[in-house]
């Protein structure tokens, strides 16, 4: 048993070290554009980056059910020797994300329109906002693309090729968007085209890998002509339209406390913005590393699940609480030695660096309270259980706003933050109890 134990954390490992490099590379692409924005313009040039920035950010994250989706999928398919329900799985997920890529540029306008409306930002901000947004847009099929081809990969037990392509991504947004800019003489719109050539080679770069390392295997099953899988077709894709549908509905839950939690900072005053603004950036810093993990979970729950092998699932659940209980411990203690530093390091200004002292304490919780919600996430996509994930996002959420409204009057702030606290940890503890009911 030591043994198997000993050779699960090593696909563990290899599977959440590369996940959690390409997640930190990530928000270079966006820190990438506002830098260069602050470099060409004023305050208003990084507000407008900051908002365009913003209304993708969103829309594409309530996208992230295609990479989820297929994902758990293609892993149970794996993991059950189905290599041609893995091809479908590849087939379905970028069918859709193709096609809700070319609708979002189709309705391009009126998506904008309401963004801007919704956001509400000066008048000035959003006249240069709209260049940015209309070239980027036309980057949506290349983003949800390899959103679906993202998740393929980690549910085919590879995580190095999606940071191979979040690497590259990044180089060239930086290169091109400097040439555009600074050669070019661009300005926002050189930003925005940089964007955009990022992405459309990051897409590119996942079809060349894909065919370099998977071509001849698709090959080997791709069947267009063989009447079973046109029978078949239907079953899939109502599963995986369920499926994404769950998820569809868990990230709605997730956008709402994210959005809420800084809208309700923001009535409060800006002091109290920033700080909050400031201490989520220490959960942010969690979820980078938790994230590799719950890809892993993906991968090896999914792949065992599909193989019936009940007992590796099991090992594979415990040892990965075993690593998101040593993340936990090492992000606790560096929050609790190192927190204030880091705040100092994040602002200058000496009076949000006070008033965030009060408040620290919740982030010293997050890791304890979030880390178990990162862990079973990925279970339950590699097991395609999304129903279990959206009943458990959706009972805490209505605690995070139950909790909010009770004790708003009473705690102020620190309300918020005990809200959050109890969203996590509930997120948890019912997939927890979920799990055990289900499949232990």
């Amino acid at each position: 048993m030591r043994a198997m134990l000993s050779r699960r954390n090593r696909q563990i490992l290899l599977l959440a070290v590369p996940s959690i490099v390409q997640n930190i590379t990530v928000p270079l692409l966006g820190l990438c554009d506002v830098a260069i924005a602050g470099h060409i313009g004023d305050a208003v040039t990084i507000g407008a980056i900051a908002v365009g920035s913003m209304i993708f950010n969103v829309m594409y994250w309530l996208c992230g059910f295609l990479r989820m989706g297929t994902s758990g999928i293609t892993a149970q398919a794996l993991g059950g020797r189905r290599i041609g329900d893995a091809v479908c799985a590849l087939r379905r997920g970028l069918m859709v994300a193709l096609s809700i890529g070319i609708a979002i540029v189709a309705l391009q306008l009126p998506l904008r329109s309401l963004s801007l409306w919704l956001m509400q930002p000066t008048a000035d901000v959003a006249s240069l906002c709209l260049p940015y947004y209309n070239i980027c847009v036309w980057g949506a099929p290349a983003v949800l693309g390899l959103y679906a081809l993202t998740g393929w990969f980690i549910g085919m037990q590879n995580t190095r090729t999606p940071m191979v392509i979040a690497i590259v991504q990044n180089v060239v947004n930086i290169v091109a968007s400097l040439l555009f800019v600074v050669v070019g003489g661009m300005g926002i719109e050189g930003i925005a085209t940089g964007t955009l050539v990022a992405q459309w080679t990051g897409f590119a770069l996942a079809l060349v890998l894909l065919s370099l390392f998977y071509g001849k295997r698709i090959r080997a099953v791709w069947k267009p002509n063989d009447p079973s899988a046109h029978t078949q077709r239907p079953v899939g894709l109502r599963r995986f339209l369920s499926i994404n549908r769950d998820i569809f509905l868990r990230t709605l839950c997730l956008v709402a406390v994210n959005l809420y939690f800084t809208s309700a900072g923001a009535r409060q005053g800006a002091l109290l913005l920033a700080v909050n603004t400031l201490l989520m950036q220490l959960f942010t810093l969690f979820s980078y590393f938790m994230d590799g993990f719950a890809y892993a979970g993906e991968a090896l729950a999914g792949r065992y699940y599909g193989a019936r092998n009940h007992d590796a699932l099991n090992d594979t659940v415990r040892c990965l609480m075993r690593w998101g209980w040593g993340v936990t411990t090492l992000f606790t203690l560096l929050y609790w030695l190192g927190g204030a530093p880091f705040l100092r390091l994040l602002t200058d200004d000496a009076t949000v660096v006070a008033a965030a002292r009060e408040y620290l304490p919740w982030a010293l919780l997050i890791p304890l309270s979030g880390m178990a919600a990162f862990v079973w996430d990925g279970v339950f996509i590699g097991l395609t259980y999304t129903r279990g994930m959206l009943y458990s996002c959706l009972l805490a959420t209505v605690a995070f706003f139950g909790l909010w409204a009770c004790l708003q009057s009473i705690w102020a702030n620190h309300a918020l933050w005990f809200a959050l606290i109890v969203y996590l940890a509930l997120r948890g503890i019912v997939q927890g109890l979920l799990y055990r009911k289900n499949y232990r």
